[in-house]
């Protein structure tokens, strides 16, 4: 059933660049959206670039400062959709010299723990909208990883898992779990990796497309094309992935 974006309140975390920024100037028009940052620089830039859009400061490696916002956003009332996209990422090898053992916790915390608190401390507000969303922006690599970002990856397939349940959990709720799953995005977290990026604009479209259309599991772009060679040969899907 399709799902009209219009006159709908949206929280978009990670809202101040990348895709989390092109969604945000996407959907500001016909909504009422509110935007997370960790940055207050980003988040004023944000406020002068797109007038109306609202923004509120969060540290999501901070579980106390993601506690805040979460009472913070309650009292505001009803939320017709939660878009977790904030991710952060880290490419040195657990073997490597300059592998920091402090960015672990940090990428679990924002690319995971934050997002089950997110979204168990905004549910209230959330079934109180009567027919609300929650879209997880994942990635290609948490359903075949690659060699390095080990960490990210695993959060990754922890919040494909995390989804799934979490839909079973909510069924009856009026609350719908969708997941969109992104390929390589230009963003400054992929800044001197990879070749053929889309655009964070071509990102954010697709993911808000799946939104509307209701896809449970949204795979953009070359996801697909890996999807279909992991149907027909994992090993080739984990040999392709390996090297990227």
């Amino acid at each position: 059933m399709q799902f009209q974006l219009k006159d709908k309140r949206i929280l978009i975390t990670g809202g101040t660049s990348g895709v989390g920024r092109a969604m945000v100037e996407m959907l500001r028009h016909q909504n009422k959206v509110i935007a997370l940052g960790r940055s207050q620089e980003k988040l004023q830039d944000l406020t002068r670039a797109c007038p109306g859009v609202e923004t509120v400061e969060a540290d999501l490696a901070n579980l106390p400062s993601t506690r805040s916002v979460i009472h913070q956003i309650r009292d505001m009332g009803p939320l017709d959709v939660l878009i977790n996209n904030a991710a952060v990422q880290y490419t040195p090898l657990f073997t490597d010299p300059i592998f920091d053992p402090s960015t672990i916790e940090e990428e679990i915390t924002v690319n995971f723990t934050s997002v089950c608190h997110l979204i168990h401390g905004l549910l209230p507000c959330l079934e109180a909208a009567g027919d609300a969303r929650i879209l997880n922006i994942s990635s290609a690599l948490g359903l075949v990883p690659k060699t390095s970002s080990a960490v990210y990856c695993a959060t990754k397939a922890a919040l494909n898992i995390l989804t799934q349940s979490l839909r079973y959990q909510l069924e009856g709720t009026g609350v719908q779990l969708q997941q969109a799953f992104l390929p390589l995005v230009d963003t400054a977290m992929t800044a001197g990796r990879g070749n053929g990026k889309i655009s964070t604009l071509q990102a954010a479209q697709a993911a808000i497309q799946g939104l509307e259309k209701g896809a449970p599991d949204n795979l953009i772009g070359k996801v697909k094309l890996l999807m279909f060679i992991h149907r027909l040969s994992p090993a080739l899907a984990a040999r392709i992935l390996k090297g990227a």
